[in-house]
This record gives structure tokens, sequence and C-alpha cells, in this order.
């Protein structure tokens, strides 16, 4: 969870009357209306926000529609999915296309052409938003959230949003969706909840909301609500936004891949030094610029490796990568448990004389086996399997 943060008109104390000093209420009740975000029941993190009108006005609930997770059962291999060659089509929700999932994981891209035109909320899952590309702001009950390029967005679960891009066709994102807790590594958290001095990112470089948003709309407004593979579209008789302030530690937040401060060695070091966040049934990393080993005779290149309890997916968002051949931006590699893979043919005594790796990748090892849906085998690379040949 991030810092605790408040925004905002709130009471003294949390569950008593949050009274209004001028003007009318709703129904003339002359307050503002609590309502408790919580997590994990009762046993986690919880914000509390005040509203303008009751949160539970809804007028009418509709189906919208299903989302298409249909996945086939495919060989135990490597895969090299190119993201690339999906065309731009729909919007930053509507348009996310599927690639990957097991019961503890949704993995999928988006390359939207149109603006998001409804709030929306994912009643299922918490939401991992990367930026690849693009800039603008997320619109909540918290708040305005800036962001930029490279950022990663956490948007707690049950969170209704808007993004608002600023340019659209520069936007391609990539989302992860969890019905589990998304949380900082313990191991880089003190006794008392706070970033340790040696952890690679510091509360500084997480951002919240950056100031207050209270619509004030006595109007229909509808949201579009995800659960599972469903979307209802709920009518809200008024807008949702109607906060006049909160405090708490559940609100979405950003933090940019690039505020990271890698971890350089004499020799290779492992994956999870570069670890950004912790989920049940798997874990985000992310490879950023940084020196590359120092020992005179060290390779400089990850080493043959065999995850014989995990699957491995990396998305190649920038850079030159060092250890890979035929991959570029966009490319998703998926190598399954049990199978060994590595650098590829030459790439060792290539990375002998360099200092330096300029590349950014987002890694997600997952405890479940992945199944890749229709769209991922659609734009999938046939010949990946065998590039680890010296003639590939």
């Amino acid at each position: 969870m991030p810092a605790y943060k408040q925004m905002g008109s709130i009471p003294i104390k949390r569950h008593i009357k949050h009274e209004r000093d001028t003007g009318e209420s709703f129904l003339n009740q002359g307050l503002y209306y609590e309502h408790v975000t919580t997590m994990a029941g009762f046993d986690q993190g919880y914000s509390i926000s005040y509203h303008l009108r009751p949160p539970t006005r809804v007028k009418e609930i509709n189906s919208f529609g299903e989302i298409d997770l249909s996945c086939r059962e495919t060989a135990l291999r490597p895969h090299h999915i190119q993201t690339q060659q999906l065309e731009r089509s729909g919007e930053s929700i509507l348009g996310r296309v599927p690639l990957f999932k097991n019961n503890d994981i949704l993995v999928s891209r988006a390359q939207p052409d149109k603006q998001q035109q409804h709030i929306y909320r994912n009643a299922g899952a918490t939401e991992i938003i990367f930026i690849t590309q693009g800039s603008g702001h997320i619109e909540s009950m918290f708040g305005t959230l800036p962001y930029k390029q490279y950022d990663y967005i956490v948007i707690p679960q049950g969170t209704a949003y808007l993004i608002k891009s600023n340019k659209i066709e520069d936007e391609s994102h990539l989302i992860i969706e969890t019905p589990s807790l998304v949380q900082l590594p313990q191991r880089y958290l003190n006794p008392q909840g706070q970033l340790k001095l040696g952890a690679p990112f510091y509360e500084r470089d997480i951002h919240g909301p950056s100031e207050a948003l209270c619509v004030d709309q006595d109007e229909e407004c509808t949201i579009l609500c995800k659960q599972d593979t469903l979307i209802n579209e709920i009518i809200m008789a008024h807008h949702p936004f109607d906060v006049v302030g909160w405090d708490g530690v559940v609100y979405p937040y950003t933090i940019n891949a690039l505020d990271f401060e890698p971890i350089t060695g004499t020799v290779h070091q492992p994956p999870p030094i570069h670890q950004f966040f912790e989920a049940s049934g798997f874990v985000v990393c992310t490879f950023v610029p940084r020196h590359l080993d120092l020992h005179k005779q060290a390779i400089k290149v990850p080493y043959a490796h065999s995850n014989v309890q995990m699957d491995e997916l990396l998305y190649y968002v920038d850079g030159n990568f060092s250890s890979r051949k035929g991959i570029s931006s966009g490319s998703v590699t998926m190598h399954p448990r049990g199978l060994t893979h590595g650098p590829h043919p030459g790439t060792i005594t290539k990375s002998e004389s360099e200092t330096f790796v300029n590349e950014l990748a987002v890694m997600i090892d997952t405890v479940q086996p992945l199944q890749l849906c229709e769209a991922a085998l659609s734009i999938a690379d046939p010949n990946y399997p065998v590039s680890w040949m010296e003639n590939s």
C-alpha cells in the first residue's frame, strides 16, 4: 500500500457526522455521506471518503457485454508474441487485447484510437497499467492523478475511474489485472512500514492524486463495471466523483520505472533485485538502464536458466536487449516452467566490451501456469523455440 494520504474536507474523527456549513444538501440532511473502502475484508488497508450524495444511488443495471478470454491448449514451448503487430483499435478499456491468463492474473495490451467513453470500474481485480507510451491524467473519486511515459499506475479493485489522454494516438499500455492485493515487496519495508534506506525506490517516488475533484452533477451517469469476463452497465442517479474529501491508504497511485535504483554487482545479479510489486501468485520486476557487471571476467548477459516452478513473462519496452536477437519494442516472450532459456548465440561475446545496458523491460513471474489467449496465438512467432540454434 502507498503511504497514508488525506485530501479535501474530512471530520475530526471517523464515523461521525460531517456537517455542511452552507448551502443546500441532499434531501436537506445537512451532511456529507461517509463511504469506507476496505481491502481483504476489513483486515488490510482502507480509505474513507465523503460524498455530496449517498454513493448507493443506483437507478438501473443492464448487461453490457462479455470479454472473450478463450484460450487454446498449446505445446510446452517458449513463445514470442509480437504485439507490435496489433493495430490501434478501441478505447483504453474496451480496446484491451488479452494475451495471457491464469487464476491469479490477466495480462493484456491496449493501443487505443479513441478516448475512454465511460467511467469504468473493475469490481473483480486490482489493475496495474504500465504506460509504454502516452501521458495524461486519471480521474476518480480520489481526485486527479497525472501519468506519464513509463509510469506504473496502480488502481485499487473497485475504484471507478476515467483515463483522459493528452494525445490518444500516442497511448500504448500493458495491463495486469489480479483479484489479489498488489503490494510493495515486504523485504523493502522496515517494521514501521517505511521503505528502507536500501530499497530501490522511496516514498517520494510514489505519487497519489495531485488535486481534489468534486463533481456536483445530479444527473444520470453511466459506469461500466467488470467482474471476470462480464461487463454490466450501472446507471447512477448522480456523478460518482462527488467527493469533498478523503483519507487513508487505498487510492490510485503512480511510480515511474526510471525512478527505480538498479543494483549492480561484480557478477550477474538475479531477477529478484529488480522487483517492483508482489501479489498472490506472481511478482512484477522491471529491468531498467544500468551498469553491467564489474568483474573483468564477468559474463554480462543472463546465464541459461531453468525456472522449474514459475512461468516467466517478459515485455520488452525500449532499448537494446543485449541477450536477445529478433526481439524489439512491443515483443512479449513467455518461457514456461521446466524448460531452459538463456542468451541467444553470439550475445555473450558481443557483451564482453559493454559496460552499460540501455534496456527497459517488465517481467512477470507466475506461480500457476499461464494460458495463451487466442489473440496472442494469432501474433506468435512460430520460429522462436528454435532461435537458439547457431544458424537460426
